[in-house]
């Protein structure tokens, strides 16, 4: 997710001497420092939570093939050697034995009435909302029923996320150009925003999306959303109302009752629910707005002002001039209107008049993705990192147990429980610290008696932890993290029954470096600003390559309130000629064979498929700098139990790999290639990558030409020549 558009955290700053916290960890008692290692069986698989939904849960239906203890099928393929800058063929590649396919680009249509992309971006902004997003990131694969009532292989619904838009490729001449910017060129790229519903189809052994099926939809940074939970209705929820057409935003002189919003943004990463549904996840949304005053509340002038500062909220944003032409982002026009992002959206895929629901319950933060659990006795719990330097680790505890056999009585699981975070202890323990009312802080003074939360009653005080959740997350003394980013369950099955999740932590090269700082516990600490030193979880000062955490829930209850954790594994290059840290040596301890052939860094997405290997990829940028012996973003492959890593593809030039998904089957992948070419000019836009039109020549209906023109984001369609199961 990076480009102009986005915060980026890979610049140098000033390094620390501080002594190495793995001192202190190696003090510890064994049990604490690990996991006993568990070992299962290959057996028959079931998705989580089971496959009584009628397949709306993803399920595994083929027959697994044994792996190592603890896998059903093994790591087996051919690992391929990183896609280094300046030799970069500029194509997906994958191991010998498998074949990528394009399944959709960036403008293609996925509804009925759209139309081919032109490949100079003359599309309105009513076409794009007919096709494929921009930038895509996270996806998942809904199967319909297929023969015996099993979930089906070969058709299904691929939802994906549009995180962001390069606003130079978006149009023919640019963000600005030589036709100025103005409300056409603000509501096209509001339309590339959102999420897509596909349906795709495999006929005649090639995938491609149904263009005129009835489930085909866009919603966009202007579609109508439902806002529920605690915060729905609070007056911080209030917006300006407008009528919003292609022709601009008017006010109609009301004010909104804080149920309603219109659009969701920078979905980054997701989840789903074992009844069905897609979570999308709105991460960075503060790079939207603006003020045509040039300037924002600060903190000292009161709640608005310490909400904008520990948000991010500026008077430019990332750059996207929205606030310039269109009023609803003009934060001096409408100050409440940022409150209404950063949450998680729920979204009936098979249902295409279904409203999408913003579940409050789960917190306002700059949410990755969410990854839900249910253990032994149907208790159900959703996880989410908060992707920015600095921050925490989160999990939401359904009050009432999820039904299995009842989809409609799931259906407002998401409004009612606790939300907790995470403190990582030294000792190789956790605690999850609930965010209510009468929660104490740092201080010793309940939530409820904080000027930040103080409300007339206790609803009124949840609500106001709910939108202001990173300042209740400082309040509570929570574990500031080095961008916690994708989470993932280790799926139980097969004897292993622990609940266990896994998180990248991207980077963070103010960890330890500076003059140390703290998030303030009074929440006035400007967005991603401070400079924490090293601490247990995060032990390695200037964390440019980052890493992966994992935590066991005590008990393997999804409700406890303490884990034991460590560290899975510190990215890095053994190959680095970098001047080691007391801390950080920069090679980190990835294990492959031989050592140092699956080196990656800044893993960002992470997930189990069910035969239960970890795939991670990563966000490391154009493949430079420190990031030169890694090459071009990658996906590994590792086996949770002995660690061993394998470089399974590697992306085009400055093409970020992001979004990944499995057919019930496991014989067909889907992976997402975001921002091909990041960084190149309007007048060049193919200044660094012409991908995906340099390596296929048609679309995937097999006859529609690819136009050159400019690179686009896309998704890939990748199988095994024998038709095996991915990853053998």
């Amino acid at each position: 997710m990076k480009g102009k558009f986005h915060p980026n955290n890979d610049v140098s700053l000033n390094m620390s001497g501080n002594r190495s916290i793995n001192d202190v960890i190696a003090e510890v008692d064994a049990s604490r420092r690990r996991f006993v290692q568990t070992g299962v069986g290959a057996a028959t698989l079931a998705s989580l939570g089971g496959v009584s939904l009628a397949g709306f849960a993803q399920a595994v239906e083929a027959a697994p093939t044994r792996g190592r203890k603890g896998m059903a099928a093994p790591i087996s393929f051919t690992p391929i050697p990183p896609a280094l800058a300046g030799t970069s063929t500029d194509k997906v590649v994958v191991p010998p034995g498998y074949k990528a396919e394009l399944f959709v680009a960036w403008g293609d249509p996925i509804m009925p009435g759209g139309v081919p992309f032109s490949g100079t971006a003359v599309e309105t902004a009513a076409q794009q909302r007919l096709a494929f997003g921009h930038h895509t990131d996270g996806m998942h694969f809904f199967p319909f029923s297929g023969r015996g009532g099993k979930p089906s292989s070969e058709r299904g619904l691929l939802v994906v996320n549009s995180e962001y838009t390069h606003e130079n490729i978006l149009y023919p001449d640019g963000q600005v150009g030589a036709s100025g910017y103005g409300i056409a060129k603000c509501r096209k790229s509001q339309a590339a925003h959102g999420v897509n519903v596909m349906e795709a189809r495999r006929i005649g052994g090639r995938w491609t999306v149904v263009r005129s099926s009835p489930y085909g939809r866009r919603l966009t940074g202007n579609s109508f959303m439902r806002i529920s939970g605690p915060a729905a209705g609070h007056a911080l929820m209030q917006t300006v109302e407008f009528t919003i057409t292609d022709g601009g935003s008017v006010p109609t002189g009301a004010t909104t009752d804080g149920r309603v919003a219109y659009g969701t943004l920078n979905n980054c990463a997701h989840g789903i629910t074992p009844w069905g549904t897609y979570l999308t996840c709105e991460e960075n949304f503060n790079g939207y707005f603006g003020s045509s005053t040039g300037s924002v509340p600060g903190v000292a002038s009161g709640e608005t002002g310490k909400l904008y500062n520990r948000y991010g909220i500026s008077a430019n944003g990332f750059g996207y001039r929205w606030h310039t032409v269109d009023p609803r982002f003009d934060v001096a026009i409408n100050p409440n209107e940022p409150n209404l992002f950063g949450w998680v959206v729920e979204i009936d895929p098979f249902n295409p008049n279904s409203t999408p629901v913003k579940r409050t319950s789960l917190g306002r933060i700059k949410h990755e993705s969410v990854q839900y659990v249910v253990d032994d006795t149907q208790r159900i719990a959703f996880y989410t990192g908060d992707d920015e330097r600095n921050d925490y680790i989160y999990k939401f505890v359904c009050k009432r147990k999820f039904n299995p056999g009842n989809r409609a009585a799931n259906r407002d699981l998401l409004d009612t429980g606790v939300l907790y975070v995470a403190r990582f202890d030294a000792d190789g323990t956790g605690r999850w610290l609930p965010l209510t009312p009468d929660s104490l802080g740092v201080d010793g003074v309940a939530l409820r008696d904080s000027p930040n939360f103080a409300g007339a009653d206790d609803a009124e005080v949840q609500a106001k932890i709910l939108i202001k959740t990173r300042m209740a997350a400082d309040a509570v003394g929570a574990t500031m993290m080095d961008r916690p980013e994708w989470i993932g369950a280790r799926p139980r099955i097969d004897g292993f029954r622990e609940v266990e999740l896994y998180c990248t932590l991207t980077n963070n090269n103010r960890r330890g470096t500076g003059t140390p700082s703290v998030n303030n516990p009074d929440g006035s600490t400007t967005a991603g600003s401070a400079r924490p030193p090293v601490d247990a979880a995060n032990p390695r000062a200037d964390n440019v390559h980052g890493g992966v955490i994992r935590w066991r829930e005590n008990g393997r209850s999804v409700a406890a309130t303490a884990f034991e954790w460590d560290i899975f594994v510190e990215c890095g290059d053994t190959r680095t000629t970098r001047p080691p840290l007391p801390t950080n040596d920069y090679r980190g301890n990835i294990v492959d064979d031989p050592d140092g052939s699956a080196d990656y860094g800044a893993p960002d997405g992470l997930w189990f498929d069910d035969f239960g290997r970890l795939w991670v990829q990563t966000d490391s940028g154009d493949g430079t700098g420190a990031f030169a012996n890694l090459g071009m973003d990658q996906m590994v492959c590792v086996d949770p139990e002995t660690k061993l890593t394998r470089r399974f593809l590697t992306a085009p030039n400055n093409a970020e790999v992001t979004g990944v998904i499995m057919t019930p089957d496991g014989r067909t992948m889907f992976v997402g290639l975001q921002h091909p070419g990041d960084d190149s000019t309007a007048a060049d836009p193919e200044q660094f990558s012409s991908w995906p039109h340099n390596q296929w020549a048609v679309e995937s209906d097999g006859v529609t030409p690819l136009p050159a023109g400019r690179p686009r984001s896309g998704i890939v369609v990748i199988t095994k020549d024998d038709g095996g199961i991915i990853g053998t």
